[in-house]
């Protein structure tokens, strides 16, 4: 029978778990375990002992590495004192403080000693409130921190959040969960890793309140909760998960119970949902036990991991999951069988593996078809009293207001320039770096004033060379130290191998710090010598010495390079990371290759891999693959990567897709230098209803060869209704630029007009804005004439110079008001998805495209109406019709 202590409501079996996986770590971490684990030895109460233990029992090994036991420690005493202080502290189970408001960590971010800082700017707010209306209020102070932007997969923590007053999706719920946590309310991060309707992904926010989870918009306040623009997508998505530390015992269900981990599927929370049964055979019929099963969704134009789980004894895996298609692949022993599956048709799945011989790959050409679950009617909610409404939209204007003056303190152009005639650097490209250092300019400026009268323009070259993030959260003493142990290893290499691979100390999405000085005393001259001399003795010793450990997937490659060092562990990712940056230390340049992400040094004129022992052997064996784009039909896009096509390689039964730049059209301009193997390429046309038209191309490229492969994607030919019409004559106020109306017909330009009505600095109308200007160049030639208008929603909203600035040259801003909105998006199903509402009109004013809400590609599925509808005017016109 268990019995529980007074301590968390621990039985004495949890108690025992948690002092079995402290001991764990400090097996796992010998060569730093008594550094590690002193802060032991420090006086604290019982409840901070086991709270402490806990943290240290299941946070991942980087963390024990990275963070300083000192804020560890802060960190729980912090939330310990917290919850004897807000009023609802008391209402927490013990079990939900422990998964829920304990954890310092989120996401992938830097762990911060923040949250005493964040619950001295909340707790007067927060304190006379119920704990529903605590969280509604924490994310109005949210939201005067900071707003959606776009940005690369590295998450900033909270604090560099606030000092950017902007960040992706991911950032804003890190900052949020960081924010309810540090007033003791539990709360989590929500994901759908990837949305089956559309591209991308999204994170939000869920909080409890008296018994209940309610969930948020992070930084998108409105004014109740269980409201945001995601909620329509979020019923045809496949997964929603979050993970918590440790083993956990609530009601949710459990993807993934590891030993330090479990991934909790949220799903029925927000779609229906049922449990697929897949069962792995092998020939003879006998299970497979241990066999990888990948739950793959068509996404960004490949077949993404939503969930890889292993089959048990019986040879099963069971996973929960919506009513759309999927591809189930299972893998063992370099053996794999996949099937597309329909889920809403089936609740078993089998897949037959011949473990009794070789298997090779499939060959020709594949086509598919991937539907997404439904678009679902939701609950109709009751509107707001005026009162209510008028209240939140005044909450906005004030938020808005707040971190704008904030903004206010950035350094200005002007400020810049000054700063670069004192210095004698370019006016231009020092304004670049300090306005994309955002609330961190002032120190990049004073690190261009310290070290540019001794280096002249390396300072501006080392931050030139690092990612625009990188700008935002590194500070001087960082900064110096990789430009001081640099420098002296220039020699005779030239720029274009020193200044990216051995001044830069970027080398992947890890976080940047302190490290060179410590590596270049760490080995004596004599053995630096070596390494240069011959750079896999380096590899060598840290495949022989260093352990390759892996916690939370999502973690891989996100530790600083000091920590992997001194924990003398790390995951793959990590010790490839590890590895490039001893390199550069010593000047040897070195980087990950660009498209399969694995370590190289450079040497005798050429790249070469570096073996670290990882599971994917280093293959020196290369060939060459020419991609040619076959013919399409006007209307189908180019073949822009992550967009339309991706290529995977098949390493060990999984493919394993190849990076190059997002959206690029140029990436096969010229042949590829790949490694020897076997490839297969999808393409993908996705439908007005989410519907994706894939294709597979299987090939295998040879060493030494040159492998011509044709890109084809399948027509997207459908019917363009007629959905509605808009009026010609509506009246609608300039705010930049010559506004043209809804019947303007310009000479030279395409039929009809491509409008939307849109909500500024909402991430809906953030990413329709990042389309535009990601298709720039293709709207400026289609000579497409588009039309943004605000007002509709009845506020005053008018967009920033920067996203001005990246809008293509035919976008026009006008101002309408409520009544121009047209009657097709007055639906309830309309209303709920929000803005923008983007529509695609003939020469009659005729809707033929409409999309409402969040919808990535909304932009691109334009353009294709469009071009649809001049191709056919074309040919009435020359049939004299």
């Amino acid at each position: 029978m268990s019995t529980q202590t007074s301590v968390f409501s621990l039985t004495r079996e949890r108690m025992n778990d948690i002092e079995n996986q402290l001991r764990i770590k400090q097996q796992l971490v010998r060569a730093r375990a008594d550094e590690i684990f002193a802060v032991f030895q420090e006086t604290m109460t019982l409840e901070e002992e086991w709270a402490l233990k806990y943290v240290y029992a299941y946070s991942p090994l980087q963390d024990l590495a990275d963070v300083p036991s000192s804020v560890f420690l802060s960190h729980v005493r912090s939330a310990l004192r917290i919850r004897q202080e807000v009023p609802w502290g008391k209402q927490v189970p013990d079990e939900l403080f422990l998964h829920f408001v304990l954890p310092a960590r989120v996401n992938t971010e830097n762990i911060e000693d923040c949250r005493d800082i964040f619950y001295a700017e909340l707790a007067d707010r927060t304190r006379s409130l119920s704990m529903a209306d605590a969280i509604l209020e924490t994310n109005y102070w949210c939201y005067e921190k900071a707003t959606y932007i776009g940005s690369d997969l590295r998450t900033a923590s909270p604090l560099t959040m606030i000092r950017s007053a902007r960040g992706r999706c991911g950032e804003e719920s890190t900052l949020a969960v960081t924010a309810l946590r540090s007033i003791g309310i539990p709360a989590r991060q929500v994901y759908t890793p990837r949305w089956a309707h559309c591209d991308d992904n999204h994170a939000w926010v869920e909080a409890w309140a008296d018994g209940t989870w309610y969930y948020i918009g992070a930084c998108e306040p409105e004014a109740r909760l269980n409201q945001g623009w995601f909620t329509p997508p979020a019923r045809r998505s496949m997964l929603m998960n979050t993970r918590v530390l440790g083993s956990y015992h609530g009601s949710e269900d459990i993807t993934i119970a590891k030993q330090w981990y479990t991934e909790l599927n949220l799903l029925t929370n927000y779609a229906p949902a049922k449990e697929l049964t897949v069962s792995v055979k092998d020939q003879d019929g006998m299970p497979v036990q241990g066999a990888i099963v990948r739950f793959e969704l068509y996404n960004m134009a490949e077949f993404y991991p939503i969930a890889e789980l292993t089959a048990d004894e019986r040879g099963e895996a069971f996973f929960k999951t919506g009513y759309g298609d999927l591809l189930i692949r299972a893998v063992f022993q370099d053996h794999w069988q996949e099937r597309k599956v329909r889920v809403a048709e089936m609740d078993k799945v089998e897949l037959i593996l011949n473990l009794s011989s070789p298997q090779v790959q499939e060959s020709g050409v594949v086509d598919l078809d991937m539907v997404p679950p439904p678009e679902l009617a939701g609950e109709v909610l009751p509107e707001l009293t005026e009162q209510a409404e008028s209240m939140h939209q005044e909450r906005m204007k004030e938020g808005a207001a707040i971190r704008a003056a904030f903004e206010g303190t950035f350094v200005t152009q002007s400020e810049s320039r000054l700063l670069s005639e004192e210095l004698g650097l370019p006016e231009g490209r020092v304004w670049d770096v300090l306005q994309k250092a955002r609330g961190n300019g002032h120190e990049i400026a004073e690190f261009l004033k310290e070290s540019a009268p001794e280096h002249g323009e390396w300072p501006l070259i080392l931050l030139e060379s690092l990612n625009s993030k990188d700008l935002i959260d590194t500070f001087r003493p960082v900064l110096h130290e990789h430009l001081r142990s640099a420098l002296p290893l220039r020699g005779m290499l030239p720029d274009t191998l020193f200044i990216p691979y051995v001044l830069c100390p970027r080398v992947s999405y890890e976080m940047l710090g302190l490290y060179r000085e410590q590596f270049q005393a760490a080995y004596n001259l004599e053995e630096q010598a070596s390494f240069i001399k011959r750079p896999e003795l380096l590899a060598e010793q840290l495949k022989e010495q260093y352990m390759c450990s892996e916690d939370l997937p999502n973690l891989k490659g996100k530790g600083t390079v000091a920590g992997t060092y001194r924990l003398m562990a790390g995951d793959e990712d990590s010790l490839a990371v590890l590895f490039v940056a001893l390199c550069r230390s010593f000047g040897i340049p070195s980087r990950l290759h660009p498209n399969e992400h694995k370590p190289q040094y450079w040497q005798k004129g050429s790249w070469i891999y570096a073996d670290l022992g990882s599971n994917d052997e280093v293959s020196e064996r290369i060939g060459y693959l020419h991609l040619d784009l076959g013919e399409s039909a006007e209307g189908i896009p180019s073949a822009a990567y992550y967009e339309d096509i991706s290529i995977a390689r098949l390493v060990h039964g999984k493919y394993v897709t190849l990076h190059f730049p997002f959206g690029s059209k140029d990436w096969f301009a010229e042949p590829l230098e790949v490694e020897s193997g076997f490839y297969r390429m999808v393409t993908g046309v996705r439908l007005k209803d989410g519907t994706v038209r894939a294709r597979f191309t299987y090939f295998e490229v040879e060493e030494g060869k040159e492998t011509e492969v044709t890109i084809t994607l399948r027509s997207s030919e459908e019917e363009i209704p007629v959905m509605g019409t808009v009026n010609d004559n509506l009246a609608l106020d300039r705010q930049y630029g010559t506004a043209p109306g809804m019947n303007d017909k310009r000479p030279g330009t395409a039929c009809g007009i491509i409008a939307a009505w849109i909500e500024p600095e909402r991430e809906p109308t953030m990413h329709l804005f990042k389309e535009l200007a990601d298709l720039k160049e293709e709207l400026a030639e289609r000579n497409v004439p588009i039309l943004l208008i605000t007002g509709s929603t009845g506020k005053q909203m008018t967009l920033r110079d920067e996203q001005l600035e990246q809008l293509p040259r035919q976008v026009h801003i006008a101002e309408g008001d409520p009544s121009s909105l047209p009657e097709l998006f007055r639906s309830s199903s309309a209303l709920e998805s929000g803005y923008p509402h983007l529509v695609v009109l003939d020469e009659a004013n005729q809707i033929r495209y409409a999309s409402s809400g969040y919808r990535i590609g909304a932009v691109r599925e334009a353009i294709q109406v469009s071009s649809r509808l001049n191709r056919q005017l074309r040919e009435v016109k020359q049939t004299g019709g």
